[in-house]
């Protein structure tokens, strides 16, 4: 009988495999020294596309960008100098929920058994001190010798994408092709529930929504991260609860369900849905994460109120918890359960009001109910932190849409790589961006990178000439808050937009627009030609925010 011998492969061919294996076509990073033997390796690679980032921060973004579409994503670094630029993008990812696979290129395995002082070191031998550091923003972390390369990769890789947060692996340049003997599969299924809890806890949230006489469902991040939407959908649709999102849980509910009902913020919400939620007596929330800016700064105001919460792998109700019980084996035990609830007759949906006629400037009021006309189904919406990022809930809605913003991280700069990452992930879908002026000063660079791969955002700049954020908490006229004016609108030429060699990207509108006809007649055009990036400098009244912004400055 013949027996094929196994077949040896290289240890990064084992790395690259593994991220294939969970759908990830793009790599995103810097070269170093320390990493190009693995980018050889995905140079080769006729499926894999280097991401080619201005700097590692940016990287770190664009991947945060990419796993909240794909699920997961990849970013490839250097010992010290690179990895370091990349943390407070890993630390978003971290605080976010999202699997980014952080590879970090590193000295070769002689100079670390020697403690040799060489380039990118602190100069003092310790070549573990970057790694741990690293280990605090990540759910598992390696460095990698020849003889634990297999397990440790999957243990790493397996374990980031079941906790969704950053995995970190240390991988010495000099075994990047040293061959090993790959494991079969790579596990990454939750462990199942306890059937008993399972069986207990849908019991009793059954019980507890027949009773309730005004139930309501606020979905959030964890329904997402989860990718439990489909879930999540079907419940919401069979129980006719009235339903709301969190900010960060936005996109995660089909519009179109009648039960819908918009986005809940506590005192940040819009009038009318706060009085929609003053007689509830049972909330269920799916997957919450209760930080300041997802509760509109902690006035969410039902702690009152008989609560059901649903994690990933817990369920409390009340005050009762069972533990291990995962949500995405509890919805389809509620959905299938559930009979007639009662439901509280629902007036039309509440929408933001334009305040405002007369005027031609273009203010937040007017843009932020203009754009909605503007946004096509299916698309992805990223905004920055800032005015775009707390009016976005409120005031974008369209079919399909994916909402990309760091609610709870909060980095500024974010939403210019992410959008990078999230328009690689999914070619197919619309990507518009809208950044302040301020953030936009922080990953410029990365505009480049749209060019360079032949993505086509609609990008706004909204230029209020300062960092308007900040000035409305504190020192509106203190000179911190402010910084040099550019010349926003001729950011894709000063890219090399317009260079020969530029062969990728269909190049549209590069516009200043500071009246509301200027915007509209730029719309049309950008409506009119898809499949080009559109630039559009959105000049703004220096002190007029959302209404969300303000209320938020008051709080504050």
């Amino acid at each position: 009988m013949h027996h094929s011998s196994p077949t040896l492969i290289s240890i990064g061919q084992h790395i690259l495999n593994r991220l294939k294996e969970l759908g990830i076509d793009t790599v995103f990073g810097v070269p170093s020294d320390f990493n190009m033997p693995l980018l050889d390796l995905i140079e080769e690679d006729e499926t894999l596309t280097w991401g080619s980032n201005t700097n590692e921060l940016n990287a770190a973004y664009a991947a945060d960008g990419y796993a909240r579409i794909r699920g997961a994503s990849a970013l490839v670094t250097a010992f010290g100098v690179g990895e370091l630029s990349a943390m407070n993008g890993i630390g978003g990812a971290y605080s976010e929920m999202l699997p980014i696979i952080h590879i970090v290129g590193s000295p070769r395995t002689q100079y670390r058994d020697t403690h040799a002082l060489i380039h990118h070191t602190l100069g003092d031998g310790d070549y573990d001190v970057f790694y741990k550091m690293s280990s605090m923003l990540a759910s598992a972390s390696t460095n990698l010798t020849v003889s634990n390369a297999v397990s440790e990769i999957d243990r790493v890789i397996s374990t980031a994408l079941i906790t969704k947060r950053p995995g970190y692996i240390g991988l010495p340049c000099d075994i990047v092709n040293a061959m090993v003997l790959p494991a079969a599969s790579l596990c990454i299924d939750a462990p199942r529930s306890p059937v008993k809890s399972l069986t207990a806890a849908t019991d009793v949230i059954l019980k507890e929504i027949s009773t309730a006489k005004h139930p309501v469902i606020i979905s959030d991040v964890g329904v997402l991260r989860f990718h439990l939407e489909p879930e999540a959908n079907a419940f919401i649709k069979k129980s006719g609860i009235p339903t709301y999102t969190a900010p960060m849980g936005k996109g995660s509910v089909n519009i179109d369900l009648p039960n819908f009902r918009g986005v809940y913020c506590g005192a940040m919400s819009l009038d009318g849905i706060r009085l929609e939620l003053e007689p509830v007596d049972l909330l269920i929330e799916l997957g919450p994460i209760k930080s300041d800016f997802n509760t509109g700064y902690f006035t969410f105001g039902l702690d009152h109120v008989k609560t059901i919460v649903l994690h990933h792998h817990r369920v409390t109700i009340d005050q009762a918890e069972y533990v291990g019980v995962q949500m995405q084996e509890l919805l389809p035990m509620l959905t299938q359960g559930i009979r007639t609830t009662n439901k509280p007759p629902l007036g039309p949906l509440v929408k933001q009001k334009p305040t405002e006629g007369g005027s031609n400037e273009i203010t937040n009021n007017y843009l932020w109910n203009k754009v909605n006309e503007y946004i096509k189904p299916n698309s992805i919406v990223v905004t920055e932190t800032g005015s775009s990022g707390f009016a976005a809930p409120n005031a974008l809605h369209a079919k399909d849409n994916t909402y990309i913003s760091q609610v709870l991280w909060g980095s500024i700069g974010y939403s210019v790589p992410a959008a990078v990452g999230a328009a690689m992930a999914a070619r197919h879908r619309q990507v518009y961006l809208f950044v302040g002026d301020g953030s936009f000063q922080v990953t410029v660079q990365e505009v480049s990178v749209f060019i360079r791969h032949g993505l086509t955002p609609v990008i706004f700049l909204l230029n209020n000439d300062g960092y308007l954020t900040e000035k409305l908490i504190n020192g509106p006229y203190s000179s911190y808050n402010n910084f040099q004016m550019w010349e926003y609108s001729k950011a894709l030429t000063f890219f090399g937009a317009h260079l020969e060699t530029n062969q990728n990207t269909k190049i549209g509108l590069e516009v200043q627009v500071k009246t509301r006809e200027a915007f509209e007649s730029a719309m049309e055009t950008v409506m009119g030609e898809p499949g080009k990036i559109h630039f559009l400098e959105v000049v703004m009244p220096q002190f007029d925010a959302p209404r969300e912004l303000e209320m938020l400055a008051e709080i504050f």
